[in-house]
């Protein structure tokens, strides 16, 4: 079955970094776009990445676009959320999802925490 697992989140400073991974299982994942969500405490989940299948075409939500970038590995099904320059408004949890068959998939989630 589809199985999406995140890690790599924690806490840090403002202006710290962290890279976030999204390891998938279950599917083919090198034929799948593949997404970066985040749910701010007390907020609706929101779409902040999207990176195509062969990671050619990349969409980043503008609050982050310059800050964050998302990559990909095919040969490792696995996804990379590279965040620099954290700001206190970057604590989420933050999710990976994918889109198999018309279905949604999530993952766990992963919390980062940016503060002082």
């Amino acid at each position: 079955q589809v199985q999406l697992v995140e890690f790599g989140g924690g806490s840090v400073q403002p202006g710290g970094s962290l890279r976030l991974s999204c390891a998938a299982s279950g599917f083919a994942f090198g034929s799948y776009s593949m997404n970066w969500y985040r749910q701010p405490p007390g907020q609706e989940r929101v779409l902040l990445a999207r990176i195509s299948s062969d990671g050619g075409s990349i969409m980043l939500d503008d609050s982050v676009k310059g800050r964050f970038t998302v990559s990909r590995d095919n040969a490792k099904s696995t996804m990379y959320l590279q965040m620099n320059n954290l700001k206190p408004d970057d604590t989420a949890v933050y999710y990976c999802k994918v889109m198999v068959l018309r279905l949604p998939y999530f993952g766990q989630g992963t919390q980062v925490t940016v503060s002082s």
